[in-house]
C-alpha cells in the first residue's frame, strides 16, 4: 500500500447519505470516495478500481449490504467492509461478521467522530495485513534461498 490517497467506497440507496458521507470524509480527511447509490454499478466500478475500505447499507433494493459486501470480499480479500444500518437488528450484525468478515457494524444515525475513527482503524488493519503479507513473502524468499543453498551443500 502506498501513501496515496484512500480510497473508500460508499453505497446507500439514499443519495442523501451518500452525499452525507462523501462530504464528511472528503472535509475530515485526505480520501478519494467512491459513491453510488447502486449495489450493482459499485461492483463494476471496483473491478476496475479497486478500493481500501468498503462501507455499505444493510438494507437496499437491489441486494442487502452483506450479499454486495460479500462480493467485495470475493474481489479484494483484504479490504475491511463496513455496514450501517437504520434498524438495530443484533442478529444481522452477527451473521454479516460470521458470513463475510465484517470489519464493523454501525448504526444510523451515525455518530461522524465514531465513523472516522472507525475507518481510521479499518485503514490501519489493511496497511497492517499489506505489511504481514510482504513479510511472509520475504521469509518464503528466504526459505527458498536457504534450501538451494543447502541442497547445493549437499550436492
Amino acid at each position: 500500500m502506498s501513501n496515496t490517497r484512500k480510497r473508500i467506497l460508499v453505497v446507500d440507496d439514499e443519495p442523501l447519505v451518500v452525499k452525507s458521507l462523501e462530504g464528511l470524509l472528503s472535509i475530515e480527511g485526505d480520501y478519494e470516495i467512491m459513491g453510488f447509490t447502486s449495489c450493482r454499478a459499485a461492483l463494476e466500478a471496483i473491478r476496475t478500481r479497486s478500493c481500501d475500505v468498503a462501507i455499505s447499507d444493510y438494507l437496499m433494493p437491489e441486494m442487502d449490504g452483506v450479499a454486495f459486501l460479500r462480493e467485495v470480499r470475493r474481489l479484494y480479500v483484504e479490504v475491511p467492509l463496513i455496514i450501517l444500518t437504520g434498524y438495530a437488528d443484533k442478529d444481522s450484525a452477527v451473521r454479516a461478521i460470521n458470513e463475510i468478515g465484517l470489519y464493523h457494524y454501525l448504526e444510523k444515525p451515525w455518530d461522524n467522530d465514531d465513523l472516522l475513527q472507525i475507518i481510521d482503524g479499518a485503514l490501519n488493519q489493511r496497511l497492517q495485513i499489506h505489511r504481514l503479507q510482504e513479510y511472509a513473502r520475504e521469509l518464503e524468499a528466504r526459505v527458498q534461498q536457504l534450501t538451494r543453498e543447502l541442497s547445493a551443500l549437499r550436492g
